[in-house]
């Protein structure tokens, strides 16, 4: 193996050890993102509120896209990335609805 073969197998597992760990430190946001949104479609059972709020959907995807812009990442993708997390919480909102009899 020359040296540059070296540099490059150390450089690749380099980057991907740093994959990984930006990987899992997404999944732990996502986990705690979806605490708080799980704690947000109780109180919204309980008071009877609808599980959308297309409001602060526009608000929070306004935000996200400027930040996206701003950190170089395509706000297109973040977009598609927002409407999937979103669905998601809808989903567990109606779920939390219909189990406490309020859907």
């Amino acid at each position: 193996m020359t040296n540059d073969d070296q540099e490059f197998a150390g450089d690749l597992a380099r980057l991907r050890r740093s994959i990984d760990n930006l990987d899992a430190a997404m999944v732990h946001l996502l986990a705690e993102r979806f605490r708080c949104t799980d704690a947000i479609g109780e109180l919204k059972a309980r008071h009877g509120l609808e599980s959308r709020d297309p409001r602060r959907e526009a608000a929070q995807l306004k935000r996200l896209r400027m930040l996206a812009a701003q950190s170089g990442l395509d706000p297109d993708f973040t977009r598609k990335l927002h409407a999937l997390v979103v669905r998601e919480v809808i989903t567990n909102h109606e779920a939390v609805k219909f189990e406490s009899g309020a859907g």
